[in-house]
């Protein structure tokens, strides 16, 4: 068993920052699963522009801040965001925290904002999956994989949770 070990203070922050300089700035990679959501790995302040320019009315962040460097935690990318005028908000999502409760958020999050989303963590995985629970009693199972897959995301492994899920929402169904 690996043990993750955590840092704080500045050296934390330099060490963050050294990964992140290191390859990580591929660009950004906005992924449509819906003509409303989109979903993307980690955003820069850098990419606001772009995000502004694509005609996104609102930024999620579901990435937690202990992940990445200050540079890129939600502070400074929320305030960029806010500066050009888009709305931000703040979902920090990890699989203990992808709860009921949240999806119902990020979906009202989504919903709420009247124009195009871009919900962000470090793959978009997250933001896919929290979609992907979101829909269960919209879509069946098979709709909501394909449009995860779709978007070019695989999220075949969760079959199982979202029939069971569904299952459970589907007031036809037996207890």
């Amino acid at each position: 068993m690996t043990r993750r070990r955590s840092c704080s203070g500045d050296a934390c922050a330099s060490v963050w920052t050294e990964l992140f300089e290191q390859g990580s700035d591929t660009g950004m990679d906005t992924r449509q699963i819906t003509p409303h959501y989109h979903v993307s790995p980690q955003i820069s302040v850098e990419d606001v522009a772009a995000i502004k320019s694509a005609g996104f009315t609102k930024v999620i962040c579901n990435r937690p801040d202990f992940e990445v460097p200050p540079s890129h935690q939600a502070d400074a990318i929320g305030n960029a965001v806010r500066d050009a005028g888009l709305g931000f908000e703040l979902l920090e999502l990890t699989h203990h925290t992808m709860t009921p409760e949240n999806v119902a958020r990020q979906m009202q999050l989504a919903n709420d904002s009247g124009g195009k989303v871009l919900a962000y963590c470090a793959s978009g995985t997250r933001c896919t999956v929290i979609w992907a629970l979101g829909q269960i009693g919209i879509l069946s199972t098979d709709d909501i994989l394909s449009t995860a897959a779709q978007g070019g995301y695989d999220l075949g492994g969760l079959r199982g949770t979202l029939d069971a899920l569904a299952a459970r929402s589907d007031p036809s169904e037996p207890d």
